[in-house]
């Protein structure tokens, strides 16, 4: 139904976390590099990620190389300087949602470019940031209540 798209993940767990959300709704993980994680046979064992062969995620040599291959119409940058609140975006499968790096967020040359499909979750002024497997489960689950027919019953 959709496409999530991590930039530059570091955290193994929250991959992990996101790769077993996308299992639970179809969606597509897309992982760019540099990863900050090993994902070969050995490490996805060792870190008990039995469901990783059903995810089967597509994995990306850049940014440069993913935006090559996308409707650009169709990306949603999230970030905490997003222009819009998730809740005001119009979510449409095969959607694209881009979440940076744990520590960095998305580039900033990239937010630049895109600044008009900027997107933030709200949160309250004593908050400064969410986890980003929490992030795209807002997200994620926010674009699929716009869109639930046919989504897994």
């Amino acid at each position: 139904m959709f496409h999530v798209v991590l930039v530059h993940p570091k955290i193994p767990p929250n991959t992990g976390n996101i790769g077993r959300l996308c299992v639970n709704t179809g969606a597509t993980l897309h992982l760019i590099k540099p990863l900050g994680f090993r994902i070969d046979e050995a490490s996805l064992k060792r870190a008990g990620l039995d469901y990783w062969k059903r995810l089967r995620p597509v994995v990306w040599e850049s940014l440069e190389a993913f935006l090559d291959h996308v409707d650009w119409r169709r990306l949603h940058l999230l970030t905490t300087k997003g222009n819009r609140s998730i809740f005001d975006a119009i979510y449409r499968p095969g959607d694209y949602l881009l979440f940076g790096s744990e520590d960095r967020g998305l580039p900033p040359w990239l937010l630049e470019r895109f600044s008009s499909q900027t997107l933030r979750i709200p949160i309250c002024p004593e908050g400064r940031s969410l986890n980003l497997a929490v992030s795209v489960g807002i997200v994620l689950y926010q674009g699929i209540a716009q869109n639930r027919e046919g989504f897994c019953q």
